[in-house]
């Protein structure tokens, strides 16, 4: 069965009186509620625990509950997500906004579909004493089945492409109304190719609107779509005098580590770090499949999942669910599709197994960690070619990272189980072999030849280890 949220409808409240406006300084600013808000939202906030709001919160919310446009920009972490949601509320609450005759008041467009299913969760959270209908749209999912049910629709949180599809397809989707527009992530949209479809996106929308963007890094992309979507905005920036560009909070290290021995460091930090909560990223959906199904087989000890971007649509939920759900005890290996603005609870740790390819993408990595002012660690390994080009990268970013050594005391070597399992199971050495070609791929196409460079690996070693004899078979 596709997945399709239920519409979500909540109690309605009267108008009450005016907004004052805010002063800039908002320091002294320790509460919600002494926020011009509903109390609609202010209950919905209160009954999910928040009650103070972050930096990112209070500097950007002084504007936004004006009706300004904003452009915001923050550490991984920083609680953007309430920095968007709560003016849409307070917009349609204060335009009276009916789920009955008034159609789409706001949009809220997502880089990709768990971003987008996480937001309509703290939605629906935090706005559930509101009367408003809310829709989630993203691929995946059965088009049919949403297009009826979108005429009464008063809130839609999407992915870009299925948000355009309904544009183009769909008569019953009406957006003349529109009061807000929101575009969270809006480098990572860029960056995933969405450049065109945004771009088609805002000239189908009305003018007359109130328009909040945030984004990590400010590309002339990014620039370029402000000007379109965006009228006067404000810019708020609450860490751009940082000393660092990573929460303080985070412990940052790194290790050296051959590519042939990954596995082996991997399964002992498994086995030695049995009660944390790990998030494990590595550079390809292949070598996620793999590595999974193969230590899953070899029973680490620990609650171990996969998540990675060719996976079913109801599997990636599911997963994200269960990962989610974790307090302790847990490890998901990942792609990069976990590591922009998924909110995973209580991560302990982020051990990126494979090099990020830019120093933007190990900032998003390790912000899966040490989020909202919790402690956290990131380790990141690094083969001996890459450890001098990689490092001198994030001091350039002022990302502090200390170098750490691998206890061989604490080292297993599980060459032999893994060779065994493989040898059992023969889906498991299609999918070892297709790791193989997939990681010997991924390092040639990398654009930073300083720090990947495919002539460094040992090939015969890395094919060896999970013995499999496909010496020859790097299709590059």
């Amino acid at each position: 069965m596709a997945y399709w949220p239920e519409f979500i409808f909540w109690s309605y409240e009267a108008m009450v009186g005016g907004y004052p406006m805010f002063q800039e300084d908002t320091s002294k600013l320790t509460s919600f509620s002494q926020l011009p808000l509903s109390s609609a939202t202010l209950k919905g906030l209160e009954e999910n625990n928040f009650t103070k709001p972050t930096e990112i919160q209070r500097d950007s919310l002084q504007y936004s509950l004006t009706g300004v446009d904003v452009v915001g920009a923050a550490k991984t972490g920083s609680g953007k997500t309430l920095a968007l949601l709560i003016p849409l509320l307070e917009c349609l609450w204060r335009q009276r906004w009916s789920r009955n005759t008034d159609g789409l008041g706001a949009l809220v467009i997502c880089p990709t579909r768990e971003l987008a299913y996480q937001t309509f969760h703290v939605l629906n959270k935090v706005g559930k004493h509101h009367n408003f209908s809310a829709a989630l749209l993203i691929g995946g999912t059965d088009v049919e089945y949403e297009k009826n049910r979108l005429a009464t629709v008063n809130i839609v949180v999407c992915t870009p492409g299925r948000l355009l599809q309904h544009m183009d397809e769909n008569v019953n989707f009406a957006c003349e109304q529109l009061q807000m527009l929101v575009i969270d992530e809006a480098d990572r949209i860029l960056d995933l190719g969405f450049q065109k479809q945004m771009n088609a996106i805002v000239e189908n929308l009305p003018m007359t609107r109130q328009t909040l963007l945030f984004s990590a890094t400010q590309t002339k992309n990014v620039n370029d779509l402000t000007r379109l979507a965006l009228k006067d905005p404000v810019y708020v920036s609450v860490h751009e005098n940082a000393p660092q560009a990573t929460p303080e909070q985070l412990q940052q290290s790194y290790l050296i580590c051959v590519d042939e021995e990954k596995i082996n460091m991997l399964w002992s930090y498994l086995v030695n770090h049995r009660k944390k909560k790990t998030l494990i990223f590595v550079s390809c959906c292949k070598q996620a499949r793999f590595l999974t199904e193969a230590l899953c087989h070899l029973r680490p000890g620990t609650s171990l999942m996969g998540l990675w971007g060719t996976m079913k649509q109801s599997k990636r939920l599911e997963v994200f669910h269960k990962f989610d759900r974790k307090t302790n005890s847990a490890a998901m290996i990942a792609t990069d599709v976990a590591s922009r603005g998924l909110d995973f609870a209580r991560v302990d740790c982020v051990l990126q197994l494979d090099c990020p390819a830019t120093v933007d993408d190990y900032i998003h990595r390790v912000g899966r960690t040490a989020r909202m002012d919790a402690r956290g660690e990131g380790i990141l390994v690094l083969t001996p070619n890459q450890e001098q080009a990689m490092v001198s990268r994030l001091a350039a970013k002022n990302i502090p990272i200390s170098k750490i050594s691998v206890d061989q005391r604490q080292m297993l070597d599980i060459r032999k189980k893994l060779q065994s399992t493989i040898a059992q199971f023969p889906n498991l050495k299609d999918f070892a072999q297709r790791s193989f070609v997939a990681y010997i791929r991924s390092i040639y196409l990398m654009a930073n030849k300083d720090v990947f460079d495919v002539r460094s690996i040992d090939c015969k070693a890395l094919a060896e280890f999970v013995f499999f004899f496909l010496l020859c078979l790097m299709v590059i």
